[in-house]
């Protein structure tokens, strides 16, 4: 029906059109209410263009309403999730710095970052854990630290992984780059998120951004959790993007579900149905 003035987000949701995206939106929106009030997880895995186009809010605002209890993330993440934290911005021109050989070698991100990865390993912490501890021990250091997912991460105790591959993020080329730390923290993280994922029956999994890297993560997962004897055959799994992309529709919305489950796909700019999303799900969970 026509939008009148004065409704409600509700409102409008409910006077879309019932057919082809609206139809999995809803769909989407309902597994989502459904595990969290069966206190069953949702797991966002995402790659970087959320945070780059400013939804950390939003995602952080999920975590602390405990709607996503659970988020992987590829390296990319850390590095936008960290300067926003540290500066209030993130991201560079490519295009502009590529030529003179100074894209990616600001020297607080790839110093400060391997050494938060470096220590964290030696404690024992995946690197999703280490550099949410280095940002609040560090917080004068960090003034809008409100916006990091991996700061949040620690302070609510929801599972922040990160997923590496050596040689894709910027702080692989400074000289502090430890590779047995970026490997060992990248493990622990792999197990940590195996564990989520294998309790993840009547849970939900999304795939936001990653077109390669998290969708071959999450097949691995849910191939580990079942040799070890879970199901898995009542899961959602969503993928959401501006671009259909192989991996994802084949590792996170077919392959997964194709003995049991549901799989989603939904296309569209981050920066809009996201926030949707989110809005769409809090108001049906209500206070």
């Amino acid at each position: 029906m026509p939008w009148q003035k004065g409704g409600a987000f509700s409102t409008f949701l409910a006077s879309l059109p019932d057919i082809l995206a609206v139809k999995t939106f809803r769909a989407l929106v309902k597994a989502i209410v459904q595990a969290r009030r069966r206190g069953r997880p949702v797991i966002l895995g995402m790659g970087a263009h959320p945070t780059k186009v400013g939804l950390n809010p939003v995602l952080v605002d999920l975590m602390r309403r405990r709607i996503v209890t659970a988020v992987a993330m590829n390296g990319a993440v850390v590095i936008h999730d960290f300067e926003l934290a540290f500066m209030g911005h993130t991201s560079e021109e490519v295009e502009a710095e590529i030529d003179s050989g100074r894209f990616g070698m600001a020297e607080e991100t790839g110093r400060m970052l391997n050494e938060a990865i470096s220590e964290g390993v030696r404690q024992g912490w995946g690197i999703g854990e280490a550099v949410g501890r280095y940002i609040l021990a560090h917080g004068s250091q960090f003034p809008h630290r409100r916006t990091s997912i991996l700061a949040a991460g620690v302070q609510l105790g929801i599972p922040v992984t990160v997923h590496v591959a050596i040689g894709t993020d910027i702080i692989h080329m400074h000289p502090s780059a430890d590779g047995a730390a970026l490997g060992a923290g990248s493990l622990i993280d792999f197990r940590k998120l195996a564990a989520v994922v294998s309790h993840m029956e009547g849970g939900v999994y999304l795939n936001v951004g990653s077109a390669v890297l998290l969708p071959e993560v999450f097949l691995k997962t849910v191939t580990l959790s079942r040799n070890l004897g879970r199901a898995l055959k009542r899961i959602t799994t969503a993928n959401l993007d501006f671009l259909p992309h192989y991996r994802p529709l084949t590792n996170v919305v077919k392959r997964p579900t194709q003995k049991g489950g549901t799989g989603l796909s939904l296309i569209g700019h981050h920066e809009i149905l996201l926030p949707l999303l989110a809005a769409a799900v809090i108001e049906e969970l209500g206070p």
